[in-house]
């Protein structure tokens, strides 16, 4: 008999829904929305299969909630029919894919036989559905659907293979709280759905069918839930590792030694980990490298992440390390100088700045000795750098022992020392310690060429300015003094310090002269000494000072030594240029050892000369400037002789060179010293310029006799063949040349080829 159609009939065609169709539906929209919400929350954990499978059965199981509830508001029919295999259908997606969930979350047997046979079964069923009455045979009167004969082996048999694949999955696995749940809810739906598929067709058999689903969907989510915070957990757990290793990296800054930080990074893993028995060791490798290892003493099993942790903690302890040692070697090596072990110079800067502190508040005096070898680089040139080495090094040891330990030694640079002596004794016990410390190094004198050591000395006294740069400085000043002198040993006194300030505020001036144009051309006429025609030009630079000319002597070397020289030496390029133009005449510039040492020397003339016209400029170099860098200067002059410059060797017979080595040389022309020309007319004088004529004409040169003032020095080169003179006689440096008349060359110091305009000297300038 058929029941009346009423809200509490679980049977569609209902005239409105009953409690089990609006609580099928809820669940199925709180299903869906706790999965949206778990996908949100797993982030990154989605990625994983088993979420997005356990995701995707869930939805699955929240169609077949769905499709019940619809199912009680359905009208028979068609459309009811049709919603009914649609929950068949939705029944056969949460049976199979709960094999591919659950092989993901308890990382069970493979899973791909067991999911082919369900499919396989389902869709046979399916095909069942609408050919036979097997599964479905309509409706009955009422309203309530008639299941075929076939329809608990259809569910019943994929419910048995699935539990069967759960059972071995889970074997062995930890049991847990949510475990338990989710296993209790699978067990009563299991026993919903064995009892709804077994009763005939009902209201009842269709309430089982409708709530079979709800327990599972409840242990589902208890079990999402504990995965969530599963989740939350070592997400808090890794960032209180990183928080840890962020903290161990930050200590590496401050801690004084590894040993310190190895201590530290213990105690972080024993505080996050849990474990007071773990231990940490830093060993040492090769080349400065270090190995760290934590490790739990009482052997605790670790999880994969802690593990991890604790690696990563040992690679910053271990980069750690290795940053101390290079910053303890670098540091080692900024403060000392490598050749000789001695103290370098930002180290002795730091230590004396310190000690003049300490001297200020103990009002105690502070002196400094610098000592330098003479000689040195010229010695080390012949010699070779292993020795000038070697005796550095034993400069550096004898220091050491002379002045003792109570003295700071350094090594200045080049060959240069300093000592710094704390609580100084009076100006004349140091000086007699100066001395000491030259006469230690006296037996050097005896090699060739000698390297002496000089000592400059300079005191601090309490009340004075704390200026570093000054009081080294000062004693660099009294070493070259000892230098100039020979005394060997020189004391900074008021008049070394009034010699300093004369020399600063002339360099002052003399850098304001350059700019302003104060540093004028003069030119020396070079005359044939027969006819006392001029042949070429000399040009000299010199110094208006106050309207007044300067004498060389006093600003030249000067200017060489700080290296101004070069700037002048443009300077008088251009000018000759411009007085080789003008008076249609060779011009001769001198070059000095400071020009020559340029490393674009060559370039530096070429912008100064300008182009062409390289056959009328002549490079008057000194021996000395030869040696001084003979390599750079022979590739710098011949590099200019190969443009049709000439060189002359001017002092000849001054410097180091020898007659022999003129073939060597890139020269042209020798300019005999006027030291030779004045002893003319003796038989020695005669004899010696006898020879240097006759190794320059063996060698193809020319011969200039410079320094000529007496008309008997001239009547003895012109009897020798000398061609042409230079000299005060003949005529002396001028801003102008006085000119009258123009005559071919017989002879010029410059190409004998096409006939030059030839100057005579007038009068005044011959007087």
């Amino acid at each position: 008999m058929s029941r009346p159609r009423g809200a509490d009939s679980p049977h569609v065609g209902g005239s409105g829904p009953s409690w089990l169709t609006v609580v099928q539906c809820v669940v199925a929209g709180v299903v869906v929305g706790l999965v949206a919400v778990e996908a949100g929350s797993w982030r990154g954990e989605l990625r994983r299969s088993g979420v997005r499978w356990s995701a995707t059965w869930s939805l699955a199981l929240a169609a077949v909630c769905l499709l019940n509830g619809l199912v009680g508001v359905a009208p028979p029919g068609p459309v009811g029919g049709a919603i009914l295999f649609a929950r068949f259908c939705a029944f056969g997606a949460a049976v199979v894919l709960a094999l591919p969930a659950v092989q993901a979350y308890a990382c069970g047997p493979a899973a791909r036989l067991p999911v082919t046979l369900l499919v396989s079964w389902f869709a046979a069923a399916a095909a069942l559905w609408w050919t036979t009455p097997l599964l479905h045979a309509g409706f009955g009167p009422d309203g309530l659907p008639v299941h075929g004969a076939l329809v608990p082996i259809v569910e019943l048999v994929p419910v048995v293979l699935v539990g069967a694949y759960v059972l071995r999955a889970v074997r062995g696995l930890e049991v847990t709280t949510a475990g338990t749940v989710v296993a209790a809810c699978a067990v009563l739906a299991m026993v919903t759905l064995v009892a709804g598929a077994v009763a005939p067709s009902t209201s009842a058999a269709e309430l089982l069918r409708g709530l079979w689903v709800l327990p599972l969907v409840a242990g589902l989510e208890v079990l999402a839930a504990a995965r969530v915070r599963a989740v939350r957990r070592a997400a808090d757990r890794r960032a209180r590792m990183r928080d840890a290793i962020a903290h161990v990296s930050n200590a590496a800054w401050l801690v004084r030694t590894p040993d310190d930080l190895l201590l530290t990074a213990r105690d972080r893993c024993r505080e996050l980990l849990g474990d007071p028995s773990i231990q940490g060791t830093l060993r040492p490798l090769s080349r400065d490298r270090f190995v760290t290892e934590f490790y739990s003493a009482d052997g605790h099993a670790l999880l994969p992440d802690e593990q991890s942790f604790l690696r990563d903690l040992a690679r910053v302890v271990s980069n750690a390390a290795e940053r101390h040692t290079l910053t303890t070697k670098l540091r080692r090596a900024a403060y000392t100088d490598a050749l000789t072990g001695l103290h370098n110079r930002p180290a002795l800067d730091k230590h004396l700045a310190a000690v003049l502190g300490k001297a200020e508040v103990e009002s105690t005096r502070v002196a400094v000795l610098f000592c330098g070898l003479s000689g040195f680089r010229h010695a080390n040139d012949l010699r070779g750098r292993e020795w000038g080495d070697r005796l550095l090094q034993r400069v550096a040891a004898q220091l050491r022992e002379v002045l003792g330990d109570g003295a700071f030694v350094a090594r200045h640079g080049g060959d240069d020392f300093v000592a710094v002596i704390e609580r100084a004794p009076g100006d004349t016990e140091l000086l007699a310690l100066a001395r000491r410390v030259h006469q230690r190094f006296e037996h050097l004198t005896h090699r060739s060429p000698a390297t002496p050591l000089s000592v400059g000395v300079a005191a601090w006294r309490p009340g004075e300015v704390r200026d570093v740069d000054g009081l080294v400085r000062g004693a660099d000043l009294a070493m070259q003094a000892a230098q100039r002198t020979g005394r060997g040993a020189a004391f900074y006194d008021e008049a070394l310090r009034a010699e300093f300030v004369a020399r600063t505020t002339m360099r002052r001036e003399l850098e304001a002269a350059i700019g302003a144009g104060d540093i004028v051309v003069h030119f020396q006429p070079l005359t044939d000494s027969e006819t006392l025609e001029v042949v070429a030009l000399e040009a000299l630079a010199r110094w208006r000072r106050h309207g007044e000319l300067v004498l060389p002597k006093e600003w030249l070397p000067l200017a060489e030594e700080t290296g101004l020289i070069v700037e002048i030496g443009r300077q008088v390029f251009t000018a000759a240029r411009e007085a080789s133009e003008r008076y249609e005449l060779p011009v001769a510039v001198n070059v000095s050892a400071r020009q020559l040492d340029e490393a674009d020397f060559v370039r530096q003339v070429e912008q100064s000369w300008g182009p062409g016209a390289w056959h009328r400029l002549t490079i008057e170099v000194t021996e000395s400037a030869l040696l001084h860098d003979q390599a750079h200067a022979r590739e710098a002059l011949a590099t200019l002789a190969a443009r049709g410059v000439r060189i002359a060797l001017d002092d000849f017979g001054t410097g180091y060179n020898s007659l022999a080595r003129l073939g060597d040389l890139p020269v042209h022309v020798i300019k005999v010293d006027q030291a030779f020309v004045r002893a003319s007319g003796t038989p020695e004088g005669d004899a010696v310029l006898r020879a240097v004529l006759a190794v320059a004409r063996a060698h193809g040169l020319e011969v200039v006799a410079e320094g000529v003032e007496r008309a008997e020095e001239l009547t003895t080169l012109v009897g020798m063949g000398v061609g042409v003179v230079q000299g005060f006689m003949l005529g002396r440096p001028a801003p102008t040349l006085p000119i009258r008349g123009r005559r071919p060359a017989p002879r010029l110091v410059g190409r004998p080829t096409a006939a030059v305009p030839v100057q005579r000297l007038a009068p005044a300038a011959t007087a």
